[in-house]
């Protein structure tokens, strides 16, 4: 079988961590590099490709790299707010799509590019964590099921020193970012959310706190789904200590589970702490998960599916804090 033919567009900070997950494979071949500065392709394939047999090609126009290079697939990590016009612009080059979260920046090009991956019949999936766990697996199953009764309330935080490490980066411009730690470190466990609970939402209220940047930096946010659960998520952008937690609640039994990276995961049936879940499987990266489902091998875990219900709600959520009352998605 012929390797893929990957290319990344835009060579910042995590697209480092792709090059070292595409290189442990050997049905993929890394062809192209695209960035707004040769210099940075260049830098960035010294240093992460420098003792790769074949060299990988330059761009500083995607249009360019797809007509020229002709890659399968591409990894998509620019900022934020252009991953809607690179991803629809792969997928009229006929290119798999992997893009880094969020997908997009608002609910309108969420569904626009649903309806445009839909139509292609490419794979498009979106760089989360937590759904490549089977921790995270397993408690979607649980909810599916009804293992432990009906999920009543889920409640979660994370925290990090993400203002003092985003000072004076791309990441703290609106116009790049499309937001702030809501929709940087906290959108892995607002997709952990979503993607478990697998429901529309239905109403938001919010609270958001500055600490006088652009962005939100800290967020208190309480949700209602259309079936009936709720939930509770603080994120915190100003907290020295890295960490998430997230707990599940039904009315036969919890699950507490790490709902950034699925590392650890405690269930409850009933009162009683089951000692040894039947968690099975092991954890892949999202870029695995990728190239397994292209190749016909894997599901696609985070899918357009979920970005559009989460673009929804991180609309709502802004609108709420906006406004300081609840809010509704507005969808198309």
């Amino acid at each position: 079988m012929a390797r893929l033919r990957i290319a990344i567009l835009g060579c910042g900070g995590y697209a480092g961590v792709h090059a070292q997950r595409l290189r442990q494979r050997d049905d993929v071949e890394l062809v192209a590099l695209c960035d707004v500065k040769d210099e940075i392709t260049r830098a960035y394939a010294d240093y992460h490709l420098a003792d790769c047999p074949t060299a990988p090609q330059h761009f500083t126009d995607p249009a360019a790299m797809y007509r020229d290079a002709a890659p399968d697939a591409v990894f998509i990590c620019t900022p934020h707010t252009l991953h809607f016009k690179h991803a629809m612009q792969a997928l009229d080059a006929d290119c798999h799509v992997f893009i880094e979260k969020p997908m997009v920046t608002n609910a309108r090009q969420a569904h626009q590019l649903k309806a445009r991956a839909d139509e292609s019949g490419k794979i498009v999936t979106v760089g989360y964590n937590s759904s490549c766990t089977p921790e995270l697996q397993y408690t979607r199953n649980c909810i599916r099921t009804g293992e432990l009764g009906k999920l009543e309330l889920v409640v979660g935080h994370i925290s990090q020193s993400w203002m003092a490490f985003t000072l004076g980066k791309w990441r703290q411009e609106p116009e790049l970012s499309g937001g702030g730690q809501a929709y940087d470190s906290g959108a892995h466990l607002l997709n952990s959310l979503v993607w478990s609970v697998e429901a529309d939402i239905d109403q938001v209220f919010a609270f958001i706190d500055n600490h006088g940047t652009k962005v939100d930096i800290n967020s208190a946010i309480n949700i209602r789904f259309a079936n009936g659960v709720l939930a509770s998520i603080a994120i915190s952008g100003n907290c020295p200590t890295n960490g998430t937690y997230m707990s599940f609640i039904f009315d036969g039994g919890k699950i507490n589970v790490d709902g950034w990276s699925g590392t650890w995961i405690e269930v409850f049936k009933g009162n009683r702490r089951i000692k040894y879940p039947p968690i099975v499987g092991e954890p892949v990266t999202p870029d695995d998960n990728f190239i397994d489902a292209i190749q016909g091998n894997a599901e696609p875990a985070a899918t357009p599916a979920n970005g559009v219900v989460q673009s929804e709600l991180m609309d709502a959520i802004y609108e709420s804090a906006r406004t300081n009352a609840p809010a509704k998605p507005r969808r198309q």
